[in-house]
């Protein structure tokens, strides 16, 4: 008996991947989607606590995307019946003996492309900050007032719920061995079986170019790295100065040019400030002279200086798959006509996932999306020409 043909299957089962399949079964009742661990894992990259969701880059297109993937979550929230957004904005500082020139710092520098935008902010100097924000000790902030974190758990819920509810499966604990061309499609081999699909998607994150190899004849290698930060921890403030570090009155706080983002408490969801330290891809100059985390509540945040701290040992530190030219890989694979994958996530990708989603969905079932993705095309990192 020959086995149905299925209209997508996607391999890998991350947010990425989620999201495409709930975009695509809003078209599609044949949708799979291959994980080889299980969804959900804790220690995997797409899942976790919190992520960060903000459109203050230095870049105007990444700005404009991040902007049309908060309409995106927005959408989902509604259609799903869920509350996935915590909406307290997103603080960048700035300190002139960290960082001299605040001139060209990220948080103004970014500050000014959300207001050629359009886009709502806020501005502080030194004592208008400090007013508000008693923790915070610098010379300068600027609010992006539309962003915030994400809650992992209630999206995860919410995806799965949705993705049953729509007809999708979803195969976990699945090895895929084999990728084979047929006909106007392709065949699938996995350690438990072979699905045939007219359209492909991978959205695999680090183990993407071991999904690219399964495809005979494909070139296309992604030249990626795997990063986290240097440090992430957990400060646990005091009883009674609890309540300036919950997600109603303290924004997501980033220097970005010191390498640091703090998220604050969501009750319910994680009763602790977490604060990384990391290597930002898209610094505006050269890195500020702080040098740990310890650094930064010393000199912009004694506001934590008497907190319980302990490290962050599971994946809410993050996990980052980085690209040598520090852009998107997103479109058609090269060489086979159906076939499309995402990668490469900057260390800032959770935030467009419904984004990516749409734009996947939109291009493996309809051949095409309405976005301009020239920019992301993964063929700038095609090894050879087209084979076929």
């Amino acid at each position: 008996m020959t086995a149905p043909v299925e209209d997508l299957v996607i391999v890998g089962g991350g947010v990425m991947g989620l999201f495409t399949a709930y975009h695509a079964a809003e078209r599609s009742s044949r949708v799979v989607v291959l994980e080889r661990g299980r969804v959900g894992d804790p220690m995997t990259a797409s899942y976790g606590r919190t992520r960060s969701y903000r459109s203050d880059y230095l870049d105007a297109t990444y700005a404009r995307l991040a902007q049309e993937a908060i309409h995106l979550w927005q959408d989902f929230e509604r259609d799903t019946a869920s509350e996935v957004l915590v909406r307290c904005g997103c603080l960048n500082i700035g300190k002139r003996s960290v960082t001299p020139d605040l001139a060209n710092t990220y948080a103004q520098l970014s500050f000014e492309t959300l207001t050629r935008l359009g886009l709502p902010t806020e501005s502080f100097d030194g004592d208008g900050l400090r007013s508000r924000f008693s923790y915070l000790d610098a010379d300068m902030a600027r609010l992006d007032v539309g962003g915030g974190v994400v809650d992992l758990p209630a999206v995860t819920g919410a995806l799965t719920r949705a993705l049953a509810e729509r007809g999708v499966r979803t195969l976990e604990g699945v090895e895929t061995s084999a990728i084979a061309p047929d006909g106007d499609g392709f065949r699938v081999t996995t350690d438990t079986g072979e699905l045939r699909t007219r359209s492909l998607v991978v959205t695999a994150g680090h183990g993407t170019n071991d999904v690219l190899g399964a495809l005979p004849g494909c070139r296309l290698r992604v030249p990626i790295t795997k990063d986290r930060p240097s440090e992430a921890k957990y400060f646990v403030p005091s009883a009674d100065t609890r309540r300036r570090f919950t997600a109603d009155v303290m924004p997501v706080i980033a220097y970005l040019d010191a390498g640091i983002y703090c998220h604050p408490i969501v009750d319910g969801l994680i009763d602790a400030v977490k604060v990384g330290y990391y290597n930002p891809p898209d610094l505006p100059g050269e890195r500020a002279s702080i040098t740990g985390i310890a650094g930064f509540v010393e000199q912009c945040m004694p506001g934590l200086r008497t907190a319980t701290v302990s490290d962050v040992e599971d994946v809410d530190q993050c996990d980052y798959d980085l690209v040598a030219d520090d852009e998107f890989v997103l479109g058609a694979i090269p060489g086979f006509a159906g076939a499309f994958v995402g990668v490469g996530w900057r260390g800032t990708g959770y935030k467009f996932a419904p984004w990516v989603g749409r734009v996947l969905a939109s291009c493996a079932l309809q051949g095409g999306t309405v976005y301009d993705i020239r920019r992301f095309d993964p063929a700038r990192f095609d090894q050879q020409e087209p084979i076929r």
